[in-house]
């Protein structure tokens, strides 16, 4: 009498997901083409290598000025300039604004030489002989104009670790120039079909001898495809031991994991259990779930194993319910979800447009799961308002507003996208760059240490990031245990997670050519500088530094501004002056010390800066700022390396 292999004592379904998380199906990273990366997984942070756009450009129709030339214009008193010439969108610029003359400029043309502001063209008036332009209206630098780096700046993060490519991201990479992409390795999974009954499609069938085609090679192949892996068929095997075990051993030879359907029941024809016992390890043999009870998990050499059952139905349920959450975990890849989800609005939309609005949103989790919907909007010229929307919201024309806490649908961008496991606001930083790659699913939006305490004190990020001076009150000591609890502009209360502090000062070239040695250089030379948006903290303590040096002269503060030659045309992030001073376009530019010597620049230190990461203490408990907490714990070793930085104690 035959031997049989009984199903005795069957596994729990969560024993079953917990035998198959146990192996390790997880392969190493590759490089491919951007033209091959859509649906793949950043495998590592991508920073910005130069600015978008790369250069200064006006953002609108008009005339290119210097500001200085239009104050005091209006339309009883207007300023004439002479026009000495034009520029247009894809063209480099043969003329030099200088004082007193102006150039006509198309939206999209780079700036030219001396020009640092854009009169629309509604607002001025050319002269009879059509040599001259009448100026209406006085316009301060920067305005009508896209400076470089204004979408995204070099050295920004771009995006970040586990982020899967869909076609906005590879938008943004093509705009950064990047031709190939860090991503995760796709599981290969090999598939075998066994069975003495089965035929592939195309062969012929034979119906009297009980043979059938082979469903499962080719429908559990487009699952594994669907779920994020590549598939790779071998040819089917019978009951045969030898041949099911050769078949085998050599799919676990070059695979990551090996799929089998068929032949996993007690039967005594059944023998692909005692191959996996022989050559391997048998983890789990039959599970309780129906269809699917015939279940296999295993190891067969280094490869992971699973054995499905024979019938198609049953064979991709528990593909589906078992298999492809772990394929999809080894590709970094998300739980699909719905194309459309419900929430509710984190915050009061103004609208009243009169047309049909279709609104950019970002999703984010509450403390209580609940979803909420906050509008994303940086201009239809910004790429990376994609990056950051999740999907769209439409807004009928005759709406007036949004309310805070109205329920909205939101029409994903794509079926893949999910929330965030954390949405932060605020200063953008180096450290803070490697402390965002430690977290599973975070979404970080740099805007400043003044916009990430005003959108925290709306109650729509968990969590915001401030360096230097910030408008807190009720605040206990940063060194009380449990964290330090406080109002934020006396609205919501906050808690500080950790911090670390940094050193900032004065980017200049390598060698200190000009002998920089303070903010008084600045001032009394002829020393061209570049400032920091005023929503930086480093722009902050830069305010305060020249409020101290204004008293100590005994002088206002606008006249020590107005000394310094750049100080309010201000960019975007934190290497931006830097890169200025490296291409040679500036004497000085604010920063830190880490970012000068990552360049290979001088720097001359003026001072410390703390950076605190504080949390809607209502979000406390989050499992994404509990991920936050806890990876903050480990700033002594996301700091290492980092010139001028330390742990704040």
């Amino acid at each position: 009498m035959s031997s049989r292999k009984e199903f005795r004592d069957l596994a729990e379904p969560e024993e079953a997901h917990a035998a198959i998380a146990s192996l390790d199906l997880e392969p190493a990273p590759e490089r491919v083409s951007l033209s091959e990366a859509r649906g793949r997984v950043l495998a590592e942070r991508i920073d910005a290598e130069l600015d978008v756009p790369g250069f200064d450009r006006a953002s609108m129709d008009g005339y290119a000025v210097r500001a200085r030339d239009t104050f005091g214009a209006d339309e009883a008193d207007p300023v004439v300039l002479d026009l000495i010439g034009a520029v247009h969108a894809g063209a480099e610029p043969d003329v030099t604004v200088e004082s007193g003359t102006c150039a006509e400029i198309s939206t999209g043309a780079v700036m030219p030489p001396g020009a640092d502001a854009v009169v629309i063209v509604e607002r001025t008036d050319e002269t009879a002989g059509g040599d001259a332009v009448e100026i209406r209206t006085a316009v301060a630098p920067g305005d009508s104009v896209m400076l470089a780096g204004a979408d995204i700046a070099a050295g920004a993060r771009a995006l970040g670790p586990g982020t899967r490519l869909t076609p906005r991201e590879i938008g943004l990479l093509s705009a950064l120039g990047v031709d190939r992409v860090p991503v995760r390795g796709r599981p290969l999974v090999g598939i075998i079909s066994t069975g003495d009954e089965l035929v592939r499609p195309g062969e012929a069938l034979d119906s009297d001898a009980g043979q059938i085609y082979d469903v499962n090679s080719y429908a559990v192949a487009a699952a594994v495809e669907e779920a994020g892996g590549e598939a790779r068929l071998y040819p089917h095997a019978g009951d045969d031991y030898d041949e099911m075990e050769r078949i085998l051993v050599e799919a676990a030879e070059e695979c990551d994991l090996v799929l089998s359907s068929g032949s996993t029941s007690a039967s005594a024809v059944d023998v692909i259990y005692r191959v996996i016992e022989s050559r391997g390890e048998l983890l789990l043999h039959g599970v309780a779930v129906k269809p699917g009870k015939p279940m296999l998990v295993g190891r067969l050499g280094a490869s992971a194993y699973v054995g499905l059952p024979g019938y198609p139905v049953s064979a991709l349920t528990i593909f589906r319910t078992f298999v492809a959450p772990a394929i999809r975990r080894a590709a970094g890849l998300p739980e699909p979800r719905t194309a459309t989800v419900s929430g509710r609005m984190a915050v009061r939309e103004r609208y009243g447009e009169g047309r049909l609005r279709l609104m950019p949103v970002g999703l984010i989790e509450d403390e209580t799961g609940e979803t909420l919907v906050y509008p994303v909007d940086k201009g239809s010229g910004a790429t990376t308002s994609l990056v950051e929307a999740d999907g769209i919201v439409e807004v009928h024309p005759d709406t007036e507003y949004l309310a805070a806490g109205e329920a909205v649908d939101v029409r994903l961008f794509s079926p893949d996208v999910r929330v965030p496991s954390l949405l932060g606001v605020g200063e953008d930083d180096p450290a803070l760059s490697r402390l965002l790659d430690r977290l599973s699913a975070p979404r970080y939006l740099p805007l400043g240490s003044r916009e990430g305490l005003r959108r925290l004190r709306n109650g729509v990020p968990d969590a915001a990031v401030v360096a230097g001076p910030a408008d807190v009150t009720g605040r206990r000591g940063a060194g009380e245990a449990g964290g330090d609890a406080g109002t934020v502009a006396g609205e919501i209360e906050a808690v500080d997670l950790g911090g670390w502090i940094r050193e900032w000062g004065l980017i200049v070239p390598a060698g200190n050519p000009e002998g920089v040695e303070g903010l008084a250089d600045l001032v009394e030379r002829d020393l061209r500088f570049v400032n920091r948006d005023a929503n930086s903290g480093l722009r902050t303590s830069l305010g305060n530094a020249v409020a101290d040096l204004a008293a100590e002269r005994g002088v206002e503060r606008r006249s020590i501004v107005e000394s310094v030659d750049g100080f309010e045309l201000a960019v975007k992030a934190h290497e931006s002056p830097a890169r200025q001073v490296a291409a040679g376009k500036a004497d000085a530019g604010l920063g830190l010390r880490a970012t000068a010597e990552k360049l290979g620049l001088g720097f001359v230190s003026l001072g410390d800066q703390r950076v605190v990461v504080r949390a809607n203490a209502d979000r406390a408990e989050k499992p994404g700022v509990a991920e936050l907490r806890s990876a903050l714990s480990g700033l002594d070793s996301i700091v290492e390396g980092l010139a001028g930085y330390e742990v704040g104690r």
